[in-house]
């Protein structure tokens, strides 16, 4: 039934009242969503986005009318984003949060005959609950079974429905038969509009994480063609520095009359390195089972040293003794 001339007057009255109002808002995809799904997404949403949705002629006019009225503002390319089933959740919060929130709120369907598969569908293995007198529609699937129990039993998972195919009557009637309900429905994100800026959803994916990873490897190669160049940057000058204080050290250690502060500690390791060694015994009276310990882990080095054996020495090759003990 056509919306009454008052009735749209107000939807487009509201369109651009949001247009005016938001500066982001999500292109979203809305394929076999229901009525009551739609209203549990806005509920949740309340207070942080709107969501609207309508006819593509309606949605095209309204934008184009209030870009009339608004010359030169950046929403006019959202004209091109109204095609095929589609609504718009304007918000001017996180777009991060009113993502999750949109994600979240699926719900399972069954497979119906003719749709489109989202994705692919394995029919786990196991009893099915279906009475032997039904093998016949499982082997015109091509489907392996066996009886157990007095009911049909699947011996392995099948692969069922790919993703992109349309979904036959029998692959149905079979889902059906098993109770599976194979796809989750939901607003699909398609685009995302903020502040004049047009991109795919897919770019919300981009955490601070993800960049911060990006920016040290491009640091580390910048670094790495700096100093293979011999070009100082920013990012090279650290390492630069470091490779110096190299060179100067190995010169000093060499050196019996010279040293400084910096290569004393490296010197004194060269001499004695004892001295750095952490020290592995306890206070007191846990002396006796340290000596212990050591003591069963000679004798365990031992036991495996034995096992070693059989002709063989530890590089391969034959030992003198064969393996007779």
């Amino acid at each position: 039934m056509p919306l009454s001339a008052a009735r749209k007057n107000e939807y487009f009255d509201k369109f651009k009242g949001l247009l005016g109002t938001y500066s982001k808002c999500f292109i979203v995809e809305i394929d076999n969503v229901g009525s009551m799904q739609l209203q549990m997404t806005r509920k949740e949403l309340r207070g942080s986005a709107e969501v609207l949705m309508g006819k593509n002629t309606m949605m095209r006019k309204c934008i184009k009318d209030f870009i009339a009225e608004n010359p030169g503002h950046p929403s006019e390319q959202l004209i091109s984003c109204c095609r095929g089933n589609v609504g718009f959740v304007f918000t001017n919060g996180d777009l991060s949060g009113v993502r999750e929130v949109l994600e979240s709120n699926t719900r399972p369907a069954p497979a119906r005959v003719g749709a489109i598969a989202p994705s692919s569908v394995i029919v786990p293995k196991g009893p099915t609950g279906c009475d032997p007198g039904q093998t016949a529609f499982f082997q015109t699937l091509q489907i392996a079974t066996k009886i157990t129990r007095g009911q049909i039993e699947m011996v392995n998972d099948t692969p069922l429905i790919e993703a992109g195919e349309k979904v036959t009557a029998s692959q149905a009637a079979l889902l059906q038969k098993l109770s599976i309900e194979p796809f989750t429905y939901g607003l699909k994100l398609k685009s995302v509009y903020d502040n004049g800026s047009l991109f795919d959803a897919k770019v919300l994916d981009i955490t601070d994480d993800v960049l911060a990873a990006k920016f040290s490897d491009a640091l580390k190669m910048l670094a790495s063609l700096s100093l293979a160049i011999g070009f100082p940057t920013q990012a090279s000058v650290p390492h630069s520095i470091a490779n110096a204080f190299k060179a100067v050290l190995a010169v000093t250690i060499q050196l019996e009359g010279y040293s400084f502060d910096k290569a004393d500690e490296y010197e004194e390791y060269l001499k004695d390195p004892s001295k750095f060694a952490g020290s592995g015994g306890g206070g007191g009276g846990g002396g006796g089972d340290a000596g212990g310990e050591a003591e069963e882990e000679k004798v365990e080095e031992e036991e495996e040293e034995m096992d070693l054996g059989g002709g063989m020495d530890m590089f391969g090759g034959e030992e003198a003794g064969g393996g007779d003990y």
